[in-house]
């Protein structure tokens, strides 16, 4: 007898938790560890966890599986040693995809009008930035979220705040331009005489818009693929274009008129905060969709370990990575193919749900706080609707408790 008791004992105290856990369950939605209780209805979105910062010595998430990285190489492997011809289709053999162009220059204008509008807006809602973390806060008043843990930081973790401009809410990724995007990637020697552009800005080039400042190798007849190598006819033949007086291969009128049309910046009202911020979220939505259809065709690369990115289809060969085993590598970076968020690098900040209101966000209660993408969170705090795919990382169904409720937060 007594050696049953434990053993009822147990059994009952299982029963006890799970008729406790299935009436919570009708309560509140308990999804998984990333997902919070709801204090609303069933039908509110569940709350997902962003990606915390990777340590220095991790490396990137790769898009595509080890396993299937083996088998590229393998087909390549296979491909250089049959000796037959192989087809390409645009962008790989050097053409235009033709649907694309006009995405890209929707991108390009999409970008200066981001730009334009977020400079606008932020003269009236003020940005501010950790010195030491580099943390950035959108509001009046900064956070008091002790979150910053890097060397020489306070014991306290508290943020040093001073102000920040458009370069902490839109950080500038740049990239080496390429004359030729089918060409030799840029050496260590070639460093200081290739031009850094921003890589949305490379990304729309190579896609199909002309900017003067930049020149661009056009292609009329695509290259192949021979033997795994890359044979570009056009230029072990170049083609005499004297005789062709009256062909206009560049489309210099056409195209020099698109360039200025991209790089104007638009006319916006003067008094009207609304309807600027409403626009730069609108060309925030068209900046990110559109880089990442251009994305799917064109590749982007960035390094495993640094935020370095080159646009085009293999990395360059500049020593220059400062990361982790970067002496293994000679300073050359562990390319990998990147993300949207390499691209176009969303700086998440604290969501403040009254913009109006002079009470900082608290450390204690950072769990219930949501956060944006410090372009987005500009834009909302302006006015601007805030679209349905940040209704994840919102926690628009999560009540922040009060002042005279403090006592109760665990």
């Amino acid at each position: 007898m007594l050696a049953r008791r434990p053993h009822s004992f147990i059994n009952h105290h299982n029963i006890i938790l799970q008729n406790f856990f299935i009436k919570l369950k009708g309560l509140s939605r308990v999804a998984s560890h990333q997902i919070l209780f709801s204090t609303v209805s069933p039908e509110a979105p569940n709350y997902s966890e962003l990606p915390t910062k990777l340590h220095k010595t991790e490396r990137k998430p790769l898009i595509v599986g080890v396993n299937e990285l083996k088998r590229r190489a393998r087909l390549e492997k296979q491909m250089r040693q049959d000796a037959s011809e192989i087809i390409l289709q645009p962008p790989e053999n050097g053409m235009l995809v033709k649907r694309l162009v006009p995405v890209a220059y929707k991108v390009c204008a999409a970008r200066i009008e981001l730009f334009t509008c977020l400079s606008k807006v932020m003269e009236s809602i003020p940005v501010y930035v950790c010195r030491l973390c580099e943390e950035v806060h959108v509001g009046l008043v900064p956070n008091m979220i002790r979150t910053c843990n890097v060397p020489g930081s306070p014991p306290t973790k508290e943020h040093s705040w001073e102000r920040g401009g458009i370069e902490h809410v839109l950080p500038l990724v740049e990239s080496f331009h390429l004359y030729d995007r089918l060409g030799r990637a840029v050496s260590h020697s070639e460093r200081l005489e290739v031009d850094r552009v921003p890589a949305i800005l490379e990304l729309c080039i190579q896609a199909g818009v002309d900017i003067p400042e930049y020149p661009t190798r056009r292609r009329d007849f695509p290259a192949y693929n021979i033997a795994g190598r890359i044979v570009d006819f056009e230029r072990r033949f170049p083609k005499d274009d004297s005789s062709c007086k009256d062909i206009n291969s560049f489309g210099f009128w056409e195209k020099s008129e698109k360039s200025r049309r991209c790089s104007q910046p638009p006319n916006l009202p003067p008094d009207d905060h609304y309807g600027v911020a409403k626009r730069g979220m609108e060309a925030w939505e068209k900046l990110r969709s559109g880089a990442l259809q251009l994305m799917q065709k064109y590749a982007v690369q960035t390094c495993g370990y640094c935020p370095e990115v080159q646009v085009g289809p293999k990395g360059h060969r500049v020593r220059q990575c400062q990361a982790y085993k970067h002496q293994m590598r000679a300073g050359q970076h562990a390319w990998q193919e990147a993300t949207i968020d390499d691209l176009v690098p969303p700086v998440y900040v604290w969501h403040v749900k009254d913009p109006n209101a002079c009470v900082p966000l608290l450390d204690k209660l950072k769990r219930y706080y949501g956060k944006l993408p410090a372009a987005v969170e500009v834009f909302a705090q302006a006015g601007a609707h805030v679209g349905e795919a940040y209704a994840a990382t919102l926690r628009e169904d999560i009540a922040v408790p009060v002042l005279d409720e403090e006592k109760w937060v665990v």
